[in-house]
């Protein structure tokens, strides 16, 4: 995989994934296995995983159900709330336009990278468009359905549960048209890119909702960032108890070889990486409940003391200690 294949996105969409396969009678384990995912993902949602394997578990989910219409069926059960910190965050704002213009400025930063949005307005009809500037073709459709899913969601936050566009456009052939039309509310037609087309009038919708507070979430790694990636990659192969270099080799679909050249041309180690990955993720646990010894394992460590002795040679205190004055 070339260094600017490198997308991430959040893993919270995959939640309500699991939930639709096991509800129609799929194998959510065999699901996630086969786009190479943890199960853990579910219980932490501001994972970042790479969009291809979004792409791949969505597009496999969608033909283990024999769902054509999965993806937008998604976006409308899980609300913008299946956004996390980005979802609410679109909603801080006074009036549509402005949501719709945060929307493509912070969705690089909060959920994914190389994603395009543009807004025009001509003759009194707005159009609202996405697209995936990174070169990944399977489950490519299956994305903008989810995306458009979303960008509905976003304008009926505005104008109304009850409101539909004029139509959505999709690039490509559709299957499952009517199916798709039915659960996004709207005409679908073919077009060069994923848009919503509607009347511009309703850019200045008021946000009918009282002003939310939004709290903040790790920022999305820009695409090619490799030494960003790779940390985050690192963190979901301890959430899957996989601590080597072969891990994230498979993922990035690079020879473990190739992978040290490419770390030691930007001054990184994969140790050095896993330690720093180690080190926050540790911090982040000790501020909940879990008890040292949990925490240990799922950060790889086969025992709670060889876990308290790293942990001492990062922060100087033992783990417990740590808890107890975090801040000291």
């Amino acid at each position: 995989m070339s260094v600017k294949g490198l997308v991430l996105t959040r893993a919270g969409t995959m939640g309500p994934v699991a939930d639709l396969v096991a509800r129609s009678g799929g194998s959510v384990p065999r699901l996630f296995q086969a786009a190479g995912l943890p199960l853990r993902i579910l219980d932490e949602p501001d994972l970042l995983i790479l969009l291809r394997d979004q792409f791949l578990l969505v597009e496999t989910a969608s033909r283990m159900i024999g769902d054509g219409a999965l993806p937008a069926r998604l976006s409308t059960m899980s609300g913008l709330e299946g956004l996390g910190a980005y979802g609410r965050h679109l909603l801080t704002v006074d009036r549509l336009g402005t949501a719709i213009e945060r929307a493509y400025r912070s969705c690089g930063r909060l959920l994914q990278a190389s994603t395009a949005m543009e807004l025009s307005a001509t003759a009194g009809w707005a159009r609202w468009t996405y697209a995936i500037t990174a070169d990944i073709r399977v489950g490519r459709q299956k994305n903008e359905l989810l995306a458009l899913g979303y960008m509905l969601q976003v304008l009926r936050c505005f104008a109304g549960p009850d409101w539909t566009p004029d139509r959505v456009e999709l690039p490509g052939t559709l299957q499952d048209r009517q199916a798709i039309a039915d659960v996004l509310r709207s005409d679908v037609t073919e077009g060069e890119r994923a848009a919503v087309v509607f009347r511009a009038e309703l850019l200045d919708a008021p946000n009918p909702r009282e002003a939310i507070v939004v709290g903040e979430a790790c920022v999305v790694p820009p695409a090619g960032d490799l030494i960003g990636v790779a940390e985050h990659l690192i963190g979901l192969d301890l959430a899957s108890g996989r601590t080597g270099i072969d891990g994230l080799a498979d993922r990035l679909r690079l020879s473990r070889r190739t992978l040290q050249r490419r770390l030691a041309e930007h001054g990184a180690t994969f140790e050095a990486l896993l330690q720093t990955t180690r080190r926050r993720r540790a911090c982040a646990a000790l501020r909940g409940a879990a008890p040292i010894a949990q925490i240990a394992y799922e950060l790889g460590y086969s025992d709670p003391a060889h876990f308290t002795r790293a942990f001492r040679r990062w922060a100087g205190r033992t783990p417990l200690d740590w808890r107890r004055r975090p801040s000291a």
